[in-house]
Formats: C-alpha cells, sequence, structure tokens
C-alpha cells in the first residue's frame, strides 16, 4: 500500500512518522497531474500548497478545529487527506466531485469558499462566535497573497486584530499570484521578504553556534536578534501587519513541512490571533506547470500529463473572439481603456494589455474598485471595457449602481461566463446578472448569439456615450454565425414558418439563438408554426419586441438567467406596460444553486435543451383557445 492511500483521515496521518512525509508528497503531486490530467481543474494552486497542506493537518484536529480554503480552488490535497482519496475520476463532473469544498462531500467542508478575499471575514465571525458560546476551537484561513489583494480581507483584518484572545490563525500562502502575478503595493512588499526566504534558518542556526560560545555567546547573540528586528521591520511586511496588532511569524518556506509544522504549532499555541506568513511556489514539482509562465497551469483543461499539452480538439472560444475585437477596436479608439480584476489571461485581456501596455489595468481581486475607478477614468473623458467573470458582477453592484450609473458614465462590463457555466459549480453559475442589471437606471444590455454578433454588438455597446452598457456571454466554444433572415428595429428575426402565418413567438436570448432555431423545426413537424427571434438588446426590453408579440397568439422567452428578474420577467413587464395582452411563458433557470457538472449536463437537467422547448411549446399551443378570424384571443396573465 502506498503512504497515501494509508491516509484515510486527519488522524492516520498525523501517526506517520516525519521520514514518511516526502514521499506521501511526492505520491500526492503524482496523482494531481494523473487525476487532473483527466478532467481538468485547478493544478498549478495545488500543486503548491501540498506541504502546506500536510502541515495544517498534523498540527490542528479538522472538524474541529475549523480549516477555510481562499480560494477553495487550493483545496484539492486537503480533499485527498480527508478521506476522499477516489472519485477524481470525475471530478467537476455531474456526480462526481465538487472542485471547491463542499459541505455535502465532508465534515472537514465548513465553508464552500469559491470567492476570493472572504476567508477572515468567515475566520472573525466563526472565532467570534466559538468564543460567545464558549467553544475551544481554532479558526485557520489560507489565504493567497493574491485574495489579500481584495479589500474584504483587510476589513476583516481590522476586526480580527481586535480579538486579541481569540484563536485565528490567518496563513498567508504566498506565491506572488491569483491567476497571473499578484500585482499593487501589497504585492510588492511581499516581494520583498520573499527574497530572504531563508531568513530565519540563518538566524536559528547563528543562534545554535552563539549558544555554544561560552560567556560573550548569548550577549552577542541578543544584540544581533535587536540589530535583525529592525532590518527585518525595514525591509518586510511584518510591520505592516504588527501595527495591526497581529503576531506575525515568518517567512517560512512552504515546502519545508518540518518548518511549516513548527511555525503552525507556535501559531496554535500563540492564544491570539496570528499570521503566518508561508512562501510556495505555485505548480510546484511538475514542470510543464512550473514552466508556464502565463499562469503556471492554474485551471487546465484535460492535458497529456507528460508534457502538459492539451488534448481536446481545438475550438474557437467566446472570449478569444471578444479578445480580438478588443484589440481592434484599441486600435481605432485610443480613448477605450480596458480594466480586469486579477484575470487578465481569463476574461481575454493578455493581448490588449501587450499592444496597448499603458491603457490596460489590473487592479486585483477588487471589483468594487474596479467600478469606480472605471467611472473616474470615464469622467476624465476615457471609455472603460471591464471585464469580469459575470459571477463576480456581484460583488461590484453599489459601485455599478451608485458610481457608474447615477453619473451616466459610458462604462462597458464584459460579463464573461454568463448563464451556466457547469462544472465549477453554484458559485459561478452565471444566472444572476440580468437580475441586477435590470435594476440599474439606463442600463442597456446585449447578449450576442454568435461569433458575428459578439463582435457587432461590442462596438455597438462602446459607441454609447451617455451611460453603461454591458454585453454577457457563455463559458465554451462559439459558433461562428446563426444568420437572421431579416432584422426588424434591431431584432433579428432567425426563423419563420413557410407558409401559415406563425402563433408562436420565440425569443431566444443570446446563445439560445441556434438552440431556437432547432426547437422551431421540431415544432414544424408537430404542425406548430413558429417565430423565432434573438433580441439582440436583452435590457431593456426593444419596442420592435413588443410589436412583435402582438401579432402572435403565443410568446415564449428562453434564456439562461434566473427565473426571478430574468429575461422573460423583464419582457412580461414590458408587454403589460404595453398594455399588449399576448400570454407569456417563461423558459429560463430555476431559481436555486445548480450542482456542478458540465454546461450540457445542467441545461439538461432544468429543461433547456431543443427537445424540450419543443415539447413545452406543443403543450402550450395546443391549449391555446380556438378564436375566429376577427376575434381577439383572450388576455391570459403573462407569467
Amino acid at each position: 500500500m502506498t503512504v497515501l492511500r494509508s491516509v484515510r483521515g486527519p488522524a492516520d496521518l498525523k501517526r506517520l512518522r516525519a521520514d514518511q512525509l516526502p514521499a506521501l508528497a511526492a505520491e500526492i503531486r503524482k496523482e494531481l497531474v494523473a487525476s487532473v490530467s483527466r478532467t481538468g481543474g485547478h493544478l498549478g494552486p495545488n500543486l503548491g500548497v501540498v506541504e502546506l497542506t500536510i502541515a495544517l493537518h498534523r498540527v490542528f484536529d479538522s472538524p474541529r478545529d475549523t480549516l477555510i480554503w481562499d480560494t477553495g480552488h487550493q483545496a484539492y490535497v486537503h480533499k485527498m487527506l480527508t478521506g476522499r482519496q477516489d472519485g477524481w475520476d470525475r471530478l467537476k463532473k455531474t456526480g462526481g466531485l465538487s472542485g471547491y469544498p463542499c459541505r455535502a462531500e465532508s465534515e472537514h467542508d465548513h465553508v464552500e469558499n469559491s470567492h476570493a478575499s472572504t476567508s477572515l471575514s468567515w475566520a472573525d465571525g466563526l472565532a467570534r462566535g466559538y468564543a460567545l458560546t464558549g467553544q475551544d476551537r481554532h479558526v485557520v484561513a489560507v489565504i493567497g497573497d493574491g485574495a489579500l489583494t481584495g479589500g474584504m480581507a483587510w476589513e476583516a483584518l481590522n476586526n480580527i486584530a481586535a480579538g486579541k484572545d481569540r484563536n485565528v490563525v490567518i496563513v498567508v500562502n504566498d506565491n506572488g499570484r491569483s491567476y497571473a502575478p499578484t500585482i499593487g503595493g501589497l504585492a510588492d512588499r511581499l516581494a520583498t521578504l520573499r527574497l530572504q526566504p531563508g531568513y530565519e534558518r540563518v538566524l536559528e542556526a547563528g543562534k545554535q553556534a552563539l549558544s555554544r560560545t561560552p560567556v560573550v555567546g548569548p550577549p552577542i547573540y541578543a544584540g544581533l536578534h535587536a540589530l535583525k528586528a529592525g532590518v527585518k521591520d525595514a525591509l518586510s511586511p511584518q510591520a505592516l501587519f504588527s501595527d495591526l496588532g497581529l503576531k506575525y511569524f515568518g517567512p517560512v518556506d512552504g515546502h519545508d513541512i518540518a518548518a511549516m509544522e513548527s511555525a503552525l504549532r507556535r501559531a496554535r499555541h500563540f492564544g491570539g490571533p496570528v499570521i503566518v506568513h508561508a512562501v510556495t511556489q505555485k505548480g510546484r514539482g511538475y514542470p510543464p506547470a512550473e514552466n508556464d509562465e502565463a499562469e503556471q497551469m492554474h485551471s487546465p483543461a484535460a492535458f497529456d500529463p507528460e508534457t502538459g499539452l492539451p488534448t481536446g480538439p481545438p475550438s474557437v472560444g467566446w472570449t478569444s473572439i471578444f479578445s480580438e475585437e478588443m484589440v481592434a477596436l484599441g486600435a481605432r479608439r485610443p480613448d477605450i481603456v480596458a480594466i480586469t480584476a486579477a484575470m487578465l489571461g481569463p476574461t481575454g485581456l493578455a493581448p490588449f494589455a501587450r499592444a496597448f501596455p499603458d491603457r490596460c489595468i489590473d487592479v486585483g481581486i477588487a471589483e468594487q474598485h474596479a467600478l469606480t475607478s472605471a467611472a473616474g477614468l470615464a469622467m476624465a473623458g476615457l471609455h472603460p471595457v471591464v471585464a469580469v467573470y459575470s459571477t463576480f458582477l456581484n460583488r461590484a453592484f453599489d459601485q455599478l449602481l451608485m458610481d457608474v450609473a447615477l453619473h451616466d458614465k459610458p462604462v462597458t462590463l464584459v460579463l464573461d461566463r454568463a448563464g451556466v457555466t457547469g462544472n465549477d459549480g453554484p458559485s459561478h453559475n452565471g444566472m444572476w446578472d440580468l437580475s441586477l442589471l435590470g435594476i440599474v437606471p439606463g442600463m442597456r444590455v446585449a447578449a450576442p448569439r454568435d461569433a458575428d454578433t459578439l463582435r457587432e454588438e461590442l462596438a455597438e455597446a462602446v459607441a454609447i456615450e451617455d451611460g453603461p452598457t454591458a454585453i454577457r456571454f457563455p463559458k465554451g466554444a462559439v459558433i461562428e454565425s446563426v444568420p437572421a433572415l431579416r432584422r426588424v428595429g434591431g431584432v433579428d428575426v432567425l426563423h419563420e414558418p413557410a407558409g401559415d402565418e406563425a402563433s408562436v413567438l420565440l425569443v431566444c436570448a443570446g446563445a439560445f439563438g441556434e438552440l431556437g432555431v432547432a426547437a422551431a423545426k421540431r415544432l414544424e413537424q408537430q404542425g406548430v408554426a413558429v417565430t423565432v427571434v434573438d433580441p439582440r438588446w436583452v435590457l431593456p426590453i426593444p419596442d420592435a419586441l413588443v410589436d412583435l408579440a402582438r401579432g402572435h397568439r403565443l410568446v415564449v422567452a428562453v434564456s439562461d438567467c434566473g427565473r426571478h428578474g430574468g429575461f422573460g420577467s423583464a419582457l412580461g413587464a414590458a408587454l403589460r406596460d404595453a398594455e399588449c395582452d399576448v400570454p407569456l411563458r417563461d423558459l429560463a433557470l430555476p431559481q436555486r444553486f445548480l450542482e456542478h457538472g458540465s454546461r450540457a449536463d445542467v441545461l439538461q437537467s432544468v429543461g433547456l435543451t431543443a427537445q424540450d422547448v419543443a415539447r413545452r411549446v406543443t403543450e402550450w399551443a395546443a391549449a391555446l383557445p380556438t378564436t375566429g378570424a376577427d376575434e381577439p384571443a383572450p388576455s391570459e396573465e403573462a407569467r
């Protein structure tokens, strides 16, 4: 039996001898590469925390002691050491292991932490709660230096420092990166200290040597220690944390298990909030990841474990089309600037940054700051394009509402991975954006259906100068073109019946245009005449769409957003406001957190496939009352 297979939980790990731990670390890395190469997943971050995680579980008593990961994509090793060594062949797939901590999987997963910079607030609340209820439990938050660029982390630090007797241990996993290299003033301070990671070991060696020197040894050591403290305070971030009242241990080599265990034991017994600064290497132990300068194989798709090269068929994604168009727009428009929140590569802005380095801004994991800074850029006469994943728009809603929209500033949001993203699970589905954006006065939102309309609608969005705009598109491969038969007032007609006048208007938002055409062809075989349209701009609802609805007996909206406050809801409100009494049916995502799985699996599970749409429309059309040629259909409350 391998060392890894003998560890079915933290108790087994604690029983291992120190000389067995290097073999365990090597086996974990081998398993990580083998598993993630088959399924895809977060490889680089987990290769970097192998020894750190081993040390954590040998020192603390999970699940009694609470371990929180910021973010949770670096918890794969934690899962392996807490009884989840099986099932990695279905990582992030339907019914398989989640790519983040998951309470349904294990009692060792307390917080399903997948949005950055939140761990310290969780730790503060839990530690306060344990103290108030008399529970003698430690809370350990493992936070990356990238996540420390988020303002919420510093709000939490301010409060943690006030609890002098609370058992909070903050492990700063300092690898100099989030997705990409960490930026900003904090990163510079941490980098200064990272340059001398052997510092504590040198000090300890000097202490041991001097302690053996009779008479003069201890005084010399004391003097050197005082000098050391002054130098360290001048060069390192120790003062940064000490000024907050937090005890600081470090820097510690995060790949030295013995050193990590020693630092963590000291932190555990300190009796108050402690910072343990661990210096690690993202992608450690796997040459293709170590040599990947861009991302250290942060989150690759399936790949060849021997070479690190992708094994799946090449495809053009939505993000790559946006990336190309941004460079083209930047060449034509010197007023366009791009903003990203620590995701230059994933949002497709890296080529723009290379072409226009002075016009591309990475604010770190700080979406709130990104939006208000964008408002300032717009006020100064520029047109900012803020590219974020749709799920992270949630974090900057107040700034969008009160700083961008209230001031009518021309800021364009590009919401990548909108709708169902699938394998990253409930926290990453971009299903909330239209519900949020629909609240914002003056907000205009485009939803392209293919590569051609993405190019077209992005150009339209950045041409608007009297208020905010957004453009949303899903994850994955993009269709080059779903052609329109004609355009009516900005609305594209994708399909019309060959003979009889259509009774059903099928309104397909964004990437569901292709699905709508496929469903219409199925419906024709059932004798149901359907017009399929793509509104292109989904908020506000185009007047032309309301006019088209008047000519049909049933309107069906199909969209990949939440039903409450989503596109169908907005369309229903527009029909009511126009006193258009055509019945409406809304096919959208149910208002619940959707489990992880492929995008196709998730859409099938909620009834958003061409077959599902055709079946539902057939049922609804059959239930319509029969009316005379000159007699209007009776109204029905839209839902």
